[in-house]
């Protein structure tokens, strides 16, 4: 169901983006202005793979899923679109059909503005072709960064640099120890295995050395970083 106004911790994600951010207070305005509020509960599905482009979005809380499913029928995780972060603008710009499913992650909400109104906002503010260019420019590299990590990275070093991720996109820190970084981002080890293109044993052994070693800590409710020193360490000495 639909509800048309955002809360304040959901604004302050939206507010707070680090590209949203960065736009001039009348493009925030207009933006804000003709969006409307989505709310899904977890496993929704919110976009299908061939959907016709209709709204350009952003996530407030919780967290997206974006996915697809191969020939064989194996689900493959590209990656999780957290609170903050905008996405769907590029089927925005060229009219194609979404190329992947999109699914709420826990209870997720989302800012959309529909297709005409982004159309429109784009004939007013030529400043947001400049943005929007800065930010698919930021994608290209992190694709071009995760494609070299999955040809010369070890299973080991790309689950550290997942984490580090993870804790960087979804951290809070722990009540009990403030050093320690609790990442809310809920995922069981087959959907994390997913997300490294690995099988759940592998990453199940990883982690389980990790955890040995001091740098997370395996709870039944998610995953505690301990030290990211040490997940740093088995970054660079795995490259």
């Amino acid at each position: 169901m639909d509800e048309p106004i955002l809360t304040m911790e959901e604004r302050e994600a939206i507010n707070g983006g680090r590209w949203f951010s960065t736009l001039s207070p009348s493009l925030r305005h207009d933006i804000l202005r003709c969006a409307y509020v989505k709310r899904f509960k977890d496993s929704d599905l919110i976009t299908a793979r061939g959907d016709p482009p209709t709204e350009w979005t952003a996530v407030a809380k919780g967290a997206v899923r974006v996915s697809s499913t191969s020939l064989s029928g194996k689900l493959i995780t590209l990656t999780y679109v957290e609170p903050g972060v905008w996405f769907g603008d590029v089927a925005m710009f060229d009219g194609d059909r979404r190329t992947h499913d999109a699914y709420a992650h826990g209870a997720t909400t989302l800012l959309c503005v529909a297709r005409n109104d982004f159309q429109k906002i784009l004939t007013q503010h030529v400043e947001l072709y400049e943005a929007l260019m800065r930010l698919q420019a930021r994608r290209i590299r992190q694709l071009f960064g995760l494609v070299e990590d999955l040809n010369t990275l070890p299973l080991r070093a790309r689950l550290a640099k997942q984490l580090l991720h993870l804790a960087r996109s979804y951290g809070v820190p722990c009540l009990a120890d403030g050093n320690e970084t609790r990442i809310s981002l809920q995922l069981a080890q087959e959907e994390l295995a997913q997300l490294l293109g690995a099988s759940r044993q592998r990453v199940n052994q990883e982690l389980k050395a990790m955890e040995r070693e001091g740098a997370i800590r395996i709870e039944p409710g998610g995953l505690v970083v301990r030290q990211r020193e040490k997940l740093m360490r088995i970054t660079e000495s795995e490259s």
